[in-house]
């Protein structure tokens, strides 16, 4: 009997259109990542990321990867391309756009590059937080449906927090449910399963993410060590007003060491 694909990868899925070195896909969103309005952000980043990495031309390991959100993504088919615009000793560049009945919902550019041993150190140490196993999961019933493909275990900073609180830091255990081991695709999405950080600050009112960058610090090997355990994340809104506030969040592995940085730009109302 043939294993069904994980939920993740079901979700990522794209098939080539056209010749393969074309880097055209055609793919759909699926209800596991289902929210208020159209897709989870994340799988969509994923998503922008996967193309590039579909693409025969890619060379090196992802660096950064910035996500435009220009317009809502509806439910259902939709097209990526995914273009090399320059390959050089040390990086490449990508240009990448999502569209859909003709409109351009979203649109990336990435940079992969070579890493080499170099000198390493960190300003960003995880904090000292109980083990994920130790701390409830989130209730089954959850604001959305994409919540359900993750296990977040919260520190601080959780949902039930509903009294308007004088920070916006989260803190919180996630994993893939049901497990999967991490990727690329992966981190990013995790980069964005934090909730707007206006809703500590103001409750809930609507938002959306305008644009939303990752940055990677470890390579392929040291994800694979990660395999399908905990990563520990925080965020943090930085600034509030006149219709947009920026949040950064930081993605530790269970040994301390940083995965991804992440920030971005959510558009509020209220």
């Amino acid at each position: 009997m043939t294993q069904a694909a994980h939920v993740f990868d079901d979700a990522l899925a794209l098939t080539v259109l056209g010749a393969a070195g074309e880097g055209r896909y055609a793919g759909r969103t699926t209800p596991a990542y289902a929210n208020m309005v159209g897709p989870f952000g994340g799988i969509t980043a994923a998503i922008m990321l996967q193309a590039a990495l579909q693409h025969p031309a890619w060379a090196g390991e992802p660096l950064a990867l910035t996500v435009n959100f220009a317009g809502p993504v509806a439910d259902g088919p939709f097209a990526v391309s995914a273009v090399p615009t320059r390959t050089n000793r040390s990086t490449q560049h990508w240009s990448v756009q999502l569209t859909q009945a003709g409109q351009v919902a979203t649109t990336a550019s990435a940079v992969f590059g070579t890493r080499r041993d170099t000198w390493t150190g960190s300003e960003t140490p995880a904090p000292g937080v109980p083990p994920a196993p130790t701390l409830a999961p989130l209730p089954e019933q959850v604001p959305v449906d994409w919540l359900r493909s993750y296990d977040i275990r919260f520190v601080d900073g959780g949902f039930s927090e509903r009294e308007v609180a004088d920070d916006s830091v989260t803190t919180m255990w996630l994993r893939d449910e049901p497990p999967r081991p991490l990727d690329f695709p992966s981190l990013v999405a995790r980069c964005d399963a934090f909730f707007p950080r206006i809703f500590l600050r103001r409750g809930p009112v609507a938002a959306g993410t305008v644009t939303f960058t990752v940055y990677f610090h470890v390579g392929a090997e040291q994800l694979a060590a990660v395999g399908s355990s905990y990563v520990l994340g925080r965020a943090q809104g930085l600034n509030f007003g006149r219709s947009f506030f920026d949040q950064s969040a930081v993605l530790w592995d269970e040994a301390g060491d940083v995965l991804a940085t992440s920030h971005q730009l959510v558009y509020f109302k209220g």
